[in-house]
């Protein structure tokens, strides 16, 4: 009777030691059909990378363990095999997991951890509208087979749907983010969003969450990101500038005020600049007598080349320059990254959008002058 009662103590200091470590967090996994896998890893996420941190090797039974310590709540992945398995442990944690490597979709049990329900809760959006955006490009492949190759006809019937699909798949995400904000696992379904078509709203969430997750290097290098790029985001005052005129002239933003004003920053030697070239030409063309203007402005070093690519691609609008390339002062202020980059001004100099290029700029420019007809 004594012997078994000291066993059964044992056990549950064992289990309490497990539950209650406030200096660890601790997995135990267990796979079946693990076939060939005789390893499992642990990758830790920062600031810019994930990292192998751990591994164990997987038992007869095809069990497996970590404990580990975590300064905060961040997000960690097992890698098994070919598959990756996404949580969020923090110390304290003690979380269970399940998964059959037989399953093709990756599906996988999680218990123990709030925060890993919910980043397997945004993994299931994603894996959703990934089953319907890989149906569609296969849809389009064997409908190029059938006519001998890629076509615009097939691409304008399939791009479209597309399209679509992801901007649907965009807005569950944000519904997910705006639902969640206090949980980190909105964190990373905020950071897979486009950065430039959703950037206002990735704005006003960094303001949302700027007192939570301290801790965590990578939300806090997110929110910095965020409050610098926030004065040029849609809905603030553009920055004024003054730069020297391809005329010789000083080209000033403020001359411009009652106008819808595109600000257009391109340079002689960018290819995609040149390649978008024509498609601002035709918006020009077409809207200035509505009351559209476009101000160029190069970040050429050499005026030469410059003031040719200026004549060649017919570039009527008024032209600046510092010739300094992305020292530039007034690249900086719009914190240009990479080129070509624009920003739409209204009238009252507020930024209503950015970055719009091919169709998405007549669009935008059909809607806006189509509002006072």
């Amino acid at each position: 009777m004594k012997n078994r009662f000291i066993g059964a103590a044992a056990l549950l200091s064992l289990a309490i030691a497990s539950c209650g470590d406030k200096d660890n967090f601790h997995i135990n996994g267990e796979l079946q059909n693990p076939g060939e896998v005789k390893k499992v890893y642990l990758l830790e996420a920062d600031s810019a990378r994930v990292n192998v941190v751990d591994s164990t090797n997987l038992s007869e039974d095809g069990k497996f363990s970590f404990k580990r310590p975590s300064l905060f709540a961040n997000l960690y992945k097992l890698r098994i095999g070919n598959a990756v398995f996404d949580m969020i442990a923090e110390n304290g944690d003690d979380i269970k997991f399940k998964t059959d490597l037989k399953d093709e979709k990756h599906a996988y049990e999680i218990s123990g951890s709030k925060e890993s329900e919910k980043i397997q809760e945004f993994n299931k959006i994603n894996s959703s509208f990934g089953a319907k955006l890989e149906k569609i490009s296969t849809d389009y492949q064997a409908a190029a087979e059938k006519v001998g190759g890629e076509s615009d006809s097939l691409i304008n019937i399939y791009k479209p749907q597309f399209m679509a699909l992801m901007d649907e798949q965009s807005k569950e995400i944000l519904k997910f983010v705006n639902e969640n904000k206090t949980s980190l696992a909105a964190f990373y379904a905020a950071t897979s969003l486009n950065p430039t078509r959703y950037e206002k709203e990735l704005v006003t969430y960094a303001d949302d969450i700027k007192d939570e997750f301290k801790t965590n290097k990578g939300v806090q290098s997110f929110i910095k990101q965020m409050e610098l790029i926030k004065p040029i985001s849609v809905g603030h005052k553009a920055p004024d500038f003054e730069i020297p005129g391809l005329n010789n002239k000083p080209l000033k933003l403020s001359d411009y005020k009652g106008k819808y004003v595109l600000i257009d920053f391109w340079a002689s030697w960018c290819a995609p600049c040149r390649a978008e070239m024509p498609n601002v030409v035709k918006q020009y063309n077409k809207f200035k007598s509505k009351g559209l203007e476009v101000i160029g402005v190069s970040l050429d070093k050499e005026k030469a080349p410059w003031e040719a690519s200026v004549k060649t691609m017919n570039m009527t609008w008024p032209q600046g320059s510092e010739l300094l390339e992305w020292e530039g002062p007034t690249s900086r202020a719009y914190m240009v990254q990479a080129i070509p980059a624009n920003f739409l001004l209204d009238p009252q100099g507020n930024i209503v959008a950015k970055n719009l290029v091919g169709t998405d700029l007549e669009d935008f420019l059909n809607k806006t002058f189509s509002k006072g007809e």
